[in-house]
């Protein structure tokens, strides 16, 4: 089966179920986009921080589902041959969303890359961290949407070839087994937060499964987003 994969990034006007995008980028064979769109609410000041987008910037800009971007990204969701990448992908693709796109089929590298370190060998899977780990070279700013396109395909490449090798196949059915990863929900590794920030899960488990069970109880008061770290915590606390 031939495939065509879109790279895609989005910048957003913060990371709660209201936000919205403010810039997309894309790459899919000869078609490449990078555009910056007025969002419905005004972008928070925390996510300035991160990607550097001010109103000032999308003050004169189009809003997305008027520009011709909205339009290629609706047919290219559309295409049964068409699959969406990108890094930690149920974020963008709720995104793409809001604005009536939703893709038949993606492919989530960070959940690809979480599923091949069986021994827990990599600290992070964060873009950034992959492209230094991987040794990829490459002119690219972290946190624009263009620059973390640019860095997705690089990493894209040496997961697709991991894939292959681990499992033997050819880079049509990687490709699949990335998909079914994808659609999955991912067992988490560490915890990043609180008291035990830093610590395996396994670990937590052992020592402090009270703090789990109530961790859990926390994520089921808004699950909307936490199918992973829901999945994890019901693995751990059977």
């Amino acid at each position: 089966m031939s495939y065509k994969l879109l790279f895609f990034d989005t910048e957003t006007t913060g990371n709660q179920s209201d936000d919205r995008l403010c810039q997309i980028a894309f790459m899919c064979d000869e078609a490449i986009g990078n555009e910056l769109f007025k969002p419905p609410l005004p972008i928070s000041i925390d996510a300035m921080t991160v990607h550097h987008i001010t109103n000032k910037m999308t003050a004169d800009k189009p809003t997305f589902t008027e520009s011709p971007v909205h339009k290629y990204l609706c047919e290219q969701a559309s295409d049964p041959n068409t699959i969406f990448v990108a890094h930690n992908a149920p974020f963008d693709l709720a995104m793409l969303k809001k604005e009536g796109i939703e893709p038949k089929s993606y492919i989530c590298t960070l959940k690809v890359i979480r599923a091949l370190d069986d021994a827990n060998k990599i600290p992070s899977y964060k873009l950034q961290y992959l492209r230094y780990m991987l040794e990829i070279e490459i002119d690219a700013t972290a946190h624009d949407a263009m620059g973390d396109v640019l860095v997705l395909e690089k990493v894209y490449r040496h997961i697709e070839k991991m894939v292959c090798e681990k499992r033997s196949v050819d880079t049509d059915e990687a490709i699949r087994i990335m998909m079914e990863i994808s659609e999955q929900p991912s067992l988490l590794k560490h915890i990043s937060f609180g008291k035990h920030k830093g610590k395996s899960v396994a670990d937590v488990a052992k020592e402090d499964k009270g703090y789990l069970l109530w961790l859990y109880n926390e994520k089921k008061k808004n699950p909307a987003d936490e199918a992973d770290w829901l999945y994890t915590l019901e693995y751990y606390l059977k």
